[in-house]
């Protein structure tokens, strides 16, 4: 089941921005997303997939509601080619560019059920996340290792006095001179 719509006056860049995000959903759904979906895509591409249900309905005997949207795709179609008037004589090119839509519907699996149970198990077999620690306990640690802390920030605070001998010595031309005239 499926329907296209050929020669459609949209970029396929910009009508594949709104098939990405109906493939793959029911037919109730994608059709909730197309409604609220502010691009001009969204208009042609929801009369494809309208099509494609009654496609469905019509030829298969399938109920609308119960289908998915296994495949919707854009194909490049021809660009037609005009011509601008510019400035100093010269003309530029306009792409008038158009697509191919193309949306194939499926039943929807009947196994939903089974996945659902089977996949709660997996969930507690997840190894939880640890829990997040309170805003208390690092205070509490804070104040046991303050105390073996305080001597450190008291040493830390207090300015060292360098004596002259521990610094180090300048010398220059002068003092040089001044050295080798005590020693003589």
């Amino acid at each position: 089941m499926r329907a296209e719509a050929k020669w459609v006056r949209i970029s396929a860049r910009k009508a594949r921005l709104v098939t990405d995000h109906i493939r793959g959903r029911s037919v109730p759904e994608a059709r909730t997303v197309l409604a609220f979906t502010t691009r001009a895509a969204a208009r042609e591409i929801e009369k494809v997939l309208r099509s494609a249900v009654a496609n469905a309905e019509a030829n298969h005997g399938l109920f609308g509601d119960d289908l998915r949207v296994s495949a919707a795709y854009v194909d490049e179609g021809p660009t037609i080619k005009r011509w601008r008037p510019r400035a100093r004589g010269r003309a530029a090119r306009i792409h008038k560019r158009t697509c191919h839509i193309t949306i194939k519907l499926a039943p929807v699996p009947e196994q939903r059920e089974t996945r659902a149970r089977s996949a709660e198990p997996q969930a507690e077999e997840r190894p939880k996340r640890a829990p997040r620690r309170k805003a208390a306990e690092p205070k509490a640690r804070s104040a046991e290792t303050e105390k073996a802390a305080e001597p450190k920030k008291a040493e830390a605070r207090e300015p060292k006095a360098r004596s002259a001998e521990d610094k180090p010595k300048k010398t220059t031309a002068r003092t040089r001179k001044k050295k080798e005239e005590t020693e003589a």
